[in-house]
């Protein structure tokens, strides 16, 4: 019974902290889509949501894409947006942060994919 209420005590505790692991997409700009392509400079390939970041045109923009199992799902497996490939990435920016954008959909290697 005590160790019942020790894991309880532990979850609720941590509750807080679960909910803001994830967030949530109203501090994207959906109304102002933009298009980000050149070479990926950064892959994270993990939970969460994969990450990369790309060298623009006119910056590098950190580009948060699905979590992986969506990708993997989709065949976006983790060469497609490896160190060096050439993608680009149509989605909102970030109202918060003007480097970053939320991936709709990429294409890279002649492959277009539907991150939502």
């Amino acid at each position: 019974m005590l160790r019942r209420m020790a894991l309880a005590a532990v979850l609720v505790g941590a509750w807080p902290t679960l909910l803001l692991a994830h967030h949530g997409w109203g501090s994207y700009d959906a109304k102002n889509p933009v298009t980000v392509t050149g070479k990926i400079l950064t892959s994270q390939y993990e939970n969460p949501h994969a990450t990369i970041t790309v060298q623009g045109t006119d910056k590098v923009w950190t580009v948060t894409l699905a979590p992986t199992s969506r990708m993997r799902n989709r065949g976006a497996m983790p060469e497609l947006v490896a160190v060096g490939a050439e993608v680009s990435a149509y989605g909102y920016p970030s109202t918060a942060d003007p480097n970053e954008m939320r991936a709709e959909r990429i294409t890279a290697a002649g492959k277009t994919i539907e991150m939502r």
